[in-house]
């Protein structure tokens, strides 16, 4: 049985331990061992951090909550998750809820279109915008496989990778 690593935001749901119990469910009903950030007695910062990361070598793959959280961008924990277990060569599934590029999801969460400037993209602030076409920023869609969906999409696409 694989072990897959759960990251993502889904730990500061009010219903955290109840969409643990649902995702470890799924993992294991399509033969995977979820390993879950809430899965532990620790309670200080650091004592969260070691655990997790251990976890993560621990896994064989990463599956990850991408969708935007607190903004226009994935959580900056889950993107940190994604890049430790990249560093250490370990496949990553990404997932996202709704389909379309950066680009997009940065003038949705603005609310109005993105000023265009000699084709490049600029934010309200006056910030450039990655176009890539990319469903993010060009350092997780490149390196990750990011699919539409949710857990189960995931799940899906690492299984059908695997030999």
């Amino acid at each position: 049985m694989i072990k897959a690593y759960l990251a993502g935001p889904d730990v500061f749901r009010p219903d955290a331990l109840a969409w643990a119990e649902a995702a470890r469910k799924q993992c294991y009903a399509a033969g995977v061992k979820a390993l879950i950030p809430l899965d532990n007695d620790a309670y200080t910062a650091a004592g969260i951090y070691a655990h997790n990361v251990a976890m993560i070598r621990a896994a064989d793959v990463v599956l990850a909550n991408l969708i935007p959280f607190r903004g226009a961008e994935p959580d900056s924990g889950t993107c940190f998750e994604v890049g430790y277990a990249l560093a250490l060569g370990k496949p990553v599934f990404g997932y996202l809820a709704e389909a379309g590029c950066c680009a997009e999801r940065v003038a949705r969460w603005q609310g109005r279109p993105l000023d265009v400037r000699n084709d490049r993209r600029y934010d309200s602030a006056g910030q450039l915008v990655e176009d890539f076409g990319l469903p993010l920023n060009l350092m997780l869609a490149i390196p990750a496989t990011i699919v539409q969906g949710g857990l189960g999409e995931a799940l899906a696409a690492c299984l059908s990778s695997l030999p």
